[in-house]
């Protein structure tokens, strides 16, 4: 039997199903991330589309960055995940939209570089001054905006 996990919004007018294992789980420092989810980082969960499943509403997206579309709720603002063309066949989806965070550690941390100074981490963890994942270059970089 594949795991299977639940999300929801704040509102709970959104819900959703993931099947299977993640394959990607990082604590995200970049500037974008933090304006978009209002704090310091994120950690985002890694799935395939494929493992995603919606359940109830329809999620707002919008995007700054090229290639970079992000969902929420329109009606409380959780916000949801990310899908990035730049990453073929990955879906991101936000700690705070899962309902047990719990289960989800970190495997690393992203855009090291960028973090906030105050915020320390006493782990071992990899410390990644950019992506954690291997973006195709043809998109560009969006911490080059």
């Amino acid at each position: 039997m594949p795991r299977t996990e639940t999300g929801s919004c704040f509102c709970g007018a959104i819900t959703a199903e993931m099947r299977g294992e993640p394959f990607w789980i990082c604590s995200d420092h970049d500037d974008d991330c933090r304006k978009a989810i209002g704090s310091p980082l994120t950690v985002w969960v890694g799935y395939r589309p494929s493992e995603f499943t919606l359940l109830t509403g329809t999620p707002k997206t919008f995007s700054k960055t090229p290639g970079v579309l992000r969902s929420f709720c329109a009606d409380c603002g959780t916000s949801i995940g990310y899908v990035d063309q730049g990453l073929p066949d990955e879906l991101y989806l936000t700690i705070g939209f899962l309902d047990h965070p719990v289960r989800f550690p970190p495997q690393a941390h992203a855009y090291w570089d960028m973090r906030l100074p105050w915020v320390d981490f006493p782990d071992d963890l990899p410390r990644v001054g950019t992506y954690s994942r291997r973006r195709d270059p043809a998109f560009g970089n969006p911490a080059d905006r």
